[in-house]
């Protein structure tokens, strides 16, 4: 741990918040300009949902390998240089001649995006106590859940102002707002950092999660030349069987195996993957089938709602109920969004939806962050990026899969079986959190 002032505790914290809701955005943001940038840009059409999934594979690719790196560098300093790469990848986007260039300008923006959390996250850990991880990872949940749920709304009204390339700029700017806020903090790093670092496994580990993420965000539809995403498979398979070898040789792996030992850890990144898959999933299925029963725009908006903004107002009250009721909040949410998925097989009318929106959407809200506090208060101070970034890659590897899961079955049996694939993954998350969690998680 480092002492710091209150007030530079202060500054580490809030730039780590503004850094945090650049991500969303950043996703939301890009996802919405597909259409419009395929069209004015030259190059292959096919290009278009590269743009999201390279920043999304270069992410979760270099999640990892920026966490063990964070731990081993001045802190501070390497968070503002993933913030800076995000700000300046952001202002060339804008200015790209060709698909091709921003889908490369996308992929730095990924890693750029993943020095920003775990570094984020290796200087929260590094300063606050424990006891005080609650509380913080409370605010970080508030900015995420309503970065996430005003996402959309931002992008549309930027491209209403300024088009396509405002959509890029403008999270780069909050990056760089987060950048120049650590200006003048100490670095902190740690005095002492192991001299092996296992280069090899955190790059292996890096290819392995692009090529399934990459894999799954293609999938196997119609449009899409079967060679693609099973070329990413197999890439997938070597690199998976070349790290284990890699990491049975190394002294010092670069996955922290021993995090994973941890039963409450293991339990709580489940959970909170299946939270994230139950929300993404939800903002597939929902809208469907309100179309289906004739749901109007306005009904349609306010379902949006009450699935989304629970997580911009109560992630602080959820911190607060954490403090003694952790698994048993975790646990009942997970619980609720099953039977809430059980209830939708049987009914779609149009109120019954209204309500599932509004159980999800309150189970979400009041676990938002809960787990992640939870989950590294058993990661030492010295290795926070590392164990950041391993709960991180587990937590988007289940809602990718989650996700990919429910559209290869909405396919089969229509859309509200999506939601009974994210129900059985969340049955599935409490179950684990309620057999490896203590009962007094505090």
């Amino acid at each position: 741990m480092f002492a710091l002032s209150l007030r530079q505790r202060r500054r580490v914290l809030w730039a780590a918040l503004i850094s945090d809701a650049v991500f969303p955005l950043a996703i939301t943001g890009s996802t919405a300009v597909v259409p419009d940038v395929t069209a004015q840009l030259p190059g292959a059409d096919a290009l278009g949902p590269w743009i999201v999934l390279a920043y999304n594979g270069l992410f979760a690719a270099a999640l990892l390998l920026a966490g063990a790196t964070a731990d081993r560098m001045a802190r501070t300093r390497f968070f503002a240089v993933g913030n800076l790469v995000v700000a300046a990848t952001g202002a060339l986007s804008a200015l790209a001649p060709d698909l091709v260039s921003l889908v490369a300008l996308r992929a730095i923006a990924g890693v750029g995006a993943a020095m920003c959390a775990a570094g984020g996250s290796s200087m929260i850990l590094a300063v606050y106590p424990p006891e005080e991880r609650r509380r913080v990872y409370g605010y970080a949940g508030a900015v995420l859940g309503s970065s996430l749920a005003l996402g959309p709304i931002v992008a549309q009204a930027l491209m209403a102002v300024g088009g396509w390339p405002l959509v890029f700029v403008a999270p780069g700017a909050v990056a760089a707002i987060a950048a120049l806020a650590t200006f003048g903090l100490p670095g902190l790093r740690s005095p002492e950092v192991p001299a092996d670092f296992d280069l090899a496994g955190a790059v292996l580990f890096g290819v392995t999660i692009a090529a399934v993420v990459s894999a799954l965000g293609l999938g196997f539809g119609a449009g899409v030349p079967w060679w693609g995403p099973g070329g990413l498979i197999l890439i997938a398979v070597a690199g998976a069987t070349w790290l284990v070898r890699v990491e049975r040789r190394a002294s010092d792996p670069a996955i922290p195996v021993d995090l994973l030992r941890i039963p409450a850890y293991r339990a709580y990144a489940v959970a909170t993957g299946a939270f994230m898959g139950m929300l993404v999933v939800g903002l597939t299925v929902l809208p469907q089938l309100g179309s289906v029963q004739g749901m109007g725009p306005g009904e349609a908006a306010i379902m949006l709602s009450l699935l989304t903004l629970p997580s911009t107002v109560l992630p602080l009250l959820a911190a607060r109920l954490a403090r003694r009721l952790a698994r048993q909040l975790v646990t009942t949410a997970l619980s609720a969004c099953t039977v809430t998925a059980v209830i939708l097989q049987v009914t779609n009318h149009p109120a019954s939806l209204l309500v599932a929106a509004g159980v999800v959407g309150l189970c979400l809200g009041l676990t938002e962050g809960v787990p992640d506090g939870q989950a590294l208060k058993y990661v030492p101070s010295q290795r926070g990026g590392a164990g950041a970034a391993l709960f991180s890659t587990a937590r988007m590897s289940l809602e990718t899969v989650t996700l990919a899961a429910a559209t290869g079955v909405m396919a089969a049996l229509g859309p509200s079986s999506g939601m009974a694939v994210a129900g059985a993954v969340c049955l599935t998350a409490a179950l684990i959190v309620r057999r490896a969690v203590p009962s007094r998680d505090v």
